[in-house]
C-alpha cells in the first residue's frame, strides 16, 4: 500500500471511532437518566475500575497499554462531563501537583476550583459548592500527610477512591541557568522541599529555603524575582513564564504520592476493595492490643495505621487503619461490630477500589 492508501485506511477507521465513541455517548445519557431516577452518584469508582480492567485486557497491542488508559480516562470524563459535570475542588491555585492529580483522576472536561489548602478542599465539598475533593495523604519519601488525616476527625465526608502518582521534582527559575551566585532563595511547598532536601544541600549549599502553601504560589513568587527559584513541577513552569534550570531532583527516583477523592457517597463494592476507620481507645491498659485483635481473629490484612493527636483532650489520640476489604463485605462488617465492642470511638471513612 502507498502512503495515501494507508492514510484513507486511517481516516476510515476515524470515521468507525468517532461514530462509536458517539454511540457510547448515547448510552452514557441513558445512564444519567437512570442515575437521575435512583439519585446515584454520577462518579462511580468501581464502574471506572471495570472500564479500565476490561479495555487493558482486550488490548492486544500494538496500541501502548498506558496510552490505553490516558485515551480511556478522557472517554471516562467526556461520561462525566454528559452526566452533570462534577465540580472537583482541590488544593490551589492553578498547576499544583494535586491539581494535576485531579486531572489524572478526572480527566480535562470536568469542572475545576482552586481552593486554599486542605481545609479549603473539605469545605468547598462540605458545603457542597464541590461534588467531589482531591487530597494528598502520603508520600513514599516523607510519609503520611498529618494535616490530611486530622480533617477528617470532624469531618463527615467519606473517601470515595485513592490512586498515586508519580512526582517529579524540578528546580524553575526565570533564566533556566543553575549558576553560583545567581539563586538566592529557592521556595515551594514543605513536602517539595523536603523530597529534594539532600539536591538542595549538595547543588544549593547556603541558600535559604522558604516554604510556601503551594507549589503553584511559589512558581508565581519566582517568576516575579529572577534571585529566587521554585521547586515544583513543569505544568507549573509553563503556566508562569519559568524555565526548568534542574529536572528530576527528587532524592528518591520514585518519588510517589498517594491522593484521596473525597465525597458524600461510599463506593460499591468492586470484590477489589479497601477500607479506612479512625479509633479512639478507652484509657486503659492493653487497649492498643484490644483493637488490633479483631482483625487478627478475621485474618483481615492491614495496610497501614497512623496515630494523631485528637485535639480535643490532652494525651488523647486517633488511629487511621486502612485494610483489605469492603464494609459492605459480611466478614468486614463482623470485624467493624468486633472493633466497636473493643474502642471509645469508631468511624468509618470509606470503602473504595484498591489501586
Amino acid at each position: 500500500m502507498s502512503l495515501d492508501q494507508v492514510r484513507r485506511e486511517i481516516d476510515k477507521v476515524d470515521a468507525k471511532l468517532v461514530a462509536l465513541l458517539n454511540q457510547r455517548a448515547g448510552l452514557v445519557l441513558k445512564v444519567r437518566d437512570l442515575k437521575h431516577s435512583s439519585s446515584a452518584p454520577a462518579y462511580a469508582p468501581h464502574r471506572e475500575r471495570q472500564v479500565y480492567a476490561k479495555v487493558a485486557a482486550l488490548n492486544q497491542g500494538p496500541f501502548p497499554p498506558e496510552a490505553l488508559k490516558a485515551v480511556y480516562r478522557e472517554i471516562m470524563s467526556a461520561a462525566l462531563a454528559l452526566e452533570g459535570k462534577p465540580r472537583i475542588a482541590y488544593m490551589g491555585p492553578s498547576f499544583t501537583f494535586t491539581h494535576l492529580a485531579a486531572m489524572e483522576r478526572f480527566g480535562s472536561l470536568c469542572e475545576y476550583v482552586a481552593v486554599e489548602g486542605v481545609p479549603g478542599t473539605f469545605d468547598e465539598v462540605e458545603q457542597r459548592r464541590a461534588d467531589y475533593g482531591v487530597v494528598p495523604v502520603e508520600n513514599s519519601t516523607e510519609g503520611v500527610i498529618r494535616h490530611t488525616l486530622d480533617h477528617f476527625i470532624d469531618s463527615d465526608l467519606k473517601i470515595c477512591s485513592e490512586f498515586s502518582m508519580a512526582i517529579r521534582q524540578n528546580l524553575l527559575t526565570k533564566s533556566g541557568r543553575l549558576e553560583k551566585g545567581s539563586i538566592r532563595l529557592v521556595v515551594s511547598h514543605p513536602q517539595p522541599l523536603a523530597q529534594a532536601r539532600q539536591w538542595l544541600a549538595t547543588h544549593l549549599p547556603g541558600v535559604p529555603l522558604r516554604e510556601m502553601a503551594s507549589t503553584a504560589l511559589a512558581a508565581q513568587s519566582a517568576a516575579k524575582d529572577k534571585g529566587v527559584a521554585a521547586v515544583g513541577n513543569t505544568a507549573a513552569a509553563r503556566a508562569y513564564g519559568l524555565k526548568v534550570a534542574a529536572s528530576n531532583i527528587q532524592d528518591q527516583s520514585d518519588n510517589t504520592t498517594r491522593f484521596l477523592v473525597i465525597g458524600r457517597t461510599v463506593a460499591q463494592p468492586t470484590g477489589h476493595d479497601k477500607t479506612s476507620v479512625m479509633v479512639s481507645l478507652h484509657d486503659r491498659v492493653g487497649a492498643l492490643a484490644a483493637m488490633l485483635k479483631p482483625f487478627e481473629d478475621g485474618k483481615i490484612n492491614l495496610t497501614a495505621i497512623e496515630s494523631r493527636p485528637s485535639h480535643h483532650r490532652k494525651w488523647e489520640y486517633y488511629f487511621f487503619i486502612d485494610f483489605l476489604g469492603h464494609q459492605e463485605d459480611p466478614k468486614i462488617q463482623r470485624v467493624l461490630e468486633a472493633l466497636r465492642r473493643e474502642v471509645h470511638e469508631l468511624k468509618v471513612l470509606g470503602s473504595y477500589p484498591t489501586e
